[in-house]
């Protein structure tokens, strides 16, 4: 995607796919079964190495894959 550089850190990717996809914080929250607050914290930067568990729930939850949401 044109949209991504690869100096966005994966809060940034995924905020940047939630926004695309048209999505609240909150929906992608529950598109991934993930908690909200963990989904505020991956997307404000304050936990910048999320397990690939919970990313793989976020890409699941955007519709697109893991190498799309990381690359």
């Amino acid at each position: 995607m044109s949209f991504m550089t690869k100096e966005q850190t994966i809060g940034q990717k995924i905020r940047a796919w939630r926004a695309k996809r048209d999505l609240t914080q909150d929906e992608l929250a529950k598109k991934a079964d993930i908690p909200y607050t963990t989904l505020i914290k991956i997307e404000s930067d304050t936990v910048t190495n999320p397990t690939l568990e919970t990313i793989t729930k976020i890409a699941a939850g955007l519709g697109v894959t893991l190498d799309e949401l990381t690359k």
